[in-house]
């Protein structure tokens, strides 16, 4: 293995959850000038055709037995359609971007558990001791959110719907990992990642006639997010998952996720203001040591 190569693959984490923590800000720029699943919509259509051009570029294969194309078009839609159609609702009712972000943060948990259940994956008791405090981590970092003492404070702001959405975001994603990595282990990565958007703009764009009203102001704030959208998460951040989860376990891959609830809430302090105190810089150091620990432990395994 050369040198660069090397290199690209130790950085491939890193550069995947910082691209993938800028979705929610994302998301938060673009929802007032656009409904969720319209918003989202337009954005994998323009990901469609930059994505299409792409493989007539390349040459890249399609997948040629029928059943991996349904399999592919279920994981877009569990990761796309229901993880992003959900996040950007609940953002959409008022669900600050740092505290959508924390809620899907719990995934690893739910990953984790799912991959023992489906993948025989074994997950070693040092493992889930850095699950736990990847969990303990967030659950501070919400604290500095959300007031857990007077129920009347915990939503200010949006209600039950946007939490509903939330939890449906996590449980999308999760399932979507574990399906992806059970069923898809053989998927052409870039033609695969066109027929997972295809199956989620189908999706989400029966959505938006159904409930949505279509309307879109194109002002420069939403022009700019839908293009950061399309090239820094639809593009990139997707390819490095896709490529994540088919050289580890997807444990491994979903404990990633607990770094990026962190990265959020700070790139929130600075772009919007939200609070970011002494409680939420602790849940931090603490969700980013059980990252590492539960990391380090799946590469000794």
């Amino acid at each position: 293995m050369t040198w660069p190569q090397s290199l690209w693959i130790k950085a491939t984490p890193v550069l995947f959850v910082l691209l993938w923590s800028t979705g929610f800000i994302g998301a938060k720029f673009g929802l007032p000038y656009a409904e969720p699943y319209t918003f989202l919509f337009v954005r994998f259509i323009c990901t469609l055709v930059l994505l299409y051009v792409l493989i007539r570029i390349l040459g890249e294969h399609w997948p040629t037995e029928p059943m991996l194309w349904f399999h592919i078009a279920v994981v877009g839609v569990l990761v796309h359609g229901i993880y992003l159609g959900a996040v950007f609702t609940a953002i959409g009712l008022g669900m600050p971007a740092g505290v959508t972000a924390l809620i899907v943060g719990l995934q690893p948990l739910v990953t984790a558990g799912l991959a023992r259940s489906w993948l025989g994956e074994q997950i070693s008791r040092r493992q889930w001791v850095g699950i736990v405090m990847g969990l303990i981590g967030i659950v501070l970092v919400m604290g500095e959110k959300l007031d857990l003492a007077n129920p009347e404070a915990l939503f200010v702001g949006f209600g039950w719907a946007a939490v509903v959405s939330a939890f449906s975001a996590l449980l999308g994603i999760s399932i979507g990992t574990i399906y992806q990595k059970r069923h898809c282990t053989s998927m052409p990565l870039i033609t695969g990642t066109f027929i997972q958007y295809l199956g989620a703009a189908v999706v989400l764009g029966v959505g938006a006639m159904l409930f949505e009203t279509r309307e879109i102001e194109w002002s420069p704030t939403f022009i700019g997010a839908l293009l950061w959208l399309i090239f820094g998460l639809s593009i990139a951040a997707i390819l490095l998952l896709m490529t994540l989860i088919r050289r580890g376990e997807a444990s491994r891959v979903a404990s990633l996720f607990y770094l990026v609830p962190p990265v959020t809430a700070l790139e929130a302090w600075i772009l919007f203001g939200e609070r970011l105190g002494p409680m939420a810089l602790i849940g931090i150091a603490v969700a980013v040591s059980g990252v590492a620990l539960a990391v380090k432990q799946q590469k000794k395994s």
